[in-house]
This record gives C-alpha cells, sequence and structure tokens, in this order.
C-alpha cells in the first residue's frame, strides 16, 4: 500500500488532500479525500474511489455526487509509430473526451484532444530539446487562439515552467522539484498581463509519498 499527502496553500487560503493506493494482482484500488471529509467530522465530501488496471482502464466514482467517470486506454501503430488513446466519460454532465498522441520519435510528438459534441479542440506539438528542454505550443481550434508552454530541467529534480495563455493573456511561472527523499514541491506565480493592476497570484503545493 502507498500513501500521499498533498497540501496547497495560497494568500486567501488553504488545502489538503490525503490518496491511499492498494494494489490488487494486476489491479489497483485507490481512496482520495480532501479536508472536507474530516474537518467537521467523518463525512463524505471529498472523498471518492477508483478501480485501475495500469495502461487499461480507470473507473473513479465520486461518493458524495454518485457520479462515475470511465476511462479507457489503449496504443495502436500507425506508421509504425505509437498511438496512444483515451477515451474519457463522465456520467454526471454527459461530457465525453478523446484524446490521442503520436510519438514520432524520443524528441517530437503530437496531440489532439476533443470534447464530443463541441468545438471544443486542441492540437499540442511537444519537442524536447537535449533531454532537458520541452517547447509545447498549442491551438484551440475553438477560441482559435495559441498557447505556448516551455520547461527545463535543471539539477535532476527540479523542473521550471514557463506558460502563456494568448486569450487571457496569462502568464505562468512554476518552480518544482521530486524528490524521493523530500517529497515533492511546487511554487507557482501567475498575472494577467490585461489587467490595469497586474497582481501575481502566488501557490505553493506540497507532496509526500508514504509506503504503508
Amino acid at each position: 500500500m502507498k500513501a500521499s499527502f498533498k497540501t496547497r496553500y495560497e494568500p486567501d487560503k488553504a488545502a489538503a488532500a490525503a490518496t491511499i493506493t492498494a494494489n490488487a494482482g494486476d489491479f489497483r484500488l485507490r481512496a482520495s479525500m480532501t479536508e472536507a471529509t474530516v474537518i467537521n467530522g467523518p463525512s463524505l465530501d471529498g472523498l471518492s474511489l477508483a478501480l485501475e488496471k495500469p495502461g487499461f482502464f480507470t473507473i473513479d466514482y465520486n461518493v458524495p455526487k454518485k457520479d462515475f467517470r470511465f476511462q479507457f486506454m489503449n496504443t495502436v501503430r500507425v506508421a509504425d509509430k505509437p498511438l496512444n488513446m483515451t477515451y474519457i466519460h463522465s456520467k454526471g454532465d454527459n461530457r465525453t473526451v478523446l484524446d490521442g498522441t503520436l510519438v514520432l520519435d524520443s524528441t517530437n510528438k503530437v496531440s489532439a484532444n476533443h470534447v464530443l459534441g463541441t468545438e471544443n479542440s486542441k492540437l499540442k506539438y511537444t519537442y524536447v530539446h537535449g533531454g532537458l528542454t520541452t517547447f509545447e505550443p498549442s491551438y484551440d481550434l475553438g477560441k482559435n487562439a495559441w498557447d505556448f508552454t516551455m520547461s527545463r530541467r535543471v539539477y535532476g529534480d527540479d523542473v521550471f515552467r514557463a506558460t502563456y495563455q494568448t486569450t487571457s493573456r496569462n502568464l505562468g511561472l512554476e518552480w518544482s522539484r521530486s524528490s524521493k527523499l523530500n517529497g515533492a514541491f511546487k511554487i507557482s506565480a501567475s498575472v494577467n498581463l490585461a489587467e490595469e493592476r497586474k497582481m501575481p497570484k502566488l501557490c505553493a503545493e506540497t507532496i509526500w509519498d508514504f509506503e504503508m
């Protein structure tokens, strides 16, 4: 069994969540809860359960909303290139998402995402330079807009990331670290360049993993 504890801090609020995972042969059982589950005494608020077979499917159940979410994964080969496909359906809001990623080689891949019944479609190209720097331009067909992401891995465990959304003119900066010994953390700041008062929004997250 494995357990994970996550905290999130913002200037005006804080939140926490915990996840417990247990292996059962080829399957994995997962239970997740938030501070709403325990803060006012034991309750079902914020509680979700999941059954998954890694690489094949995941079934999530939101206990308080009595809502299921199904996710199925498969990989086929196109022109001798792996195409990773994902089908996601949320029963409560009757929303279905199709996602596919074609891996051209170790440094290039192309992704597409579409929400059935809508004009919400996105295309993304990913290029990894030197194994350390990643460039990800993406195009939203519904909004007719571009988004850009660039990340750089330094010192092995640290990743610096910058994002820019052209429609909202939102600029984001992030520093994250993942370590098996010291856990993981993420510090991020975002600012809307379209606002007259460009006040950054700050957020910090920490994650600890435990073997049980």
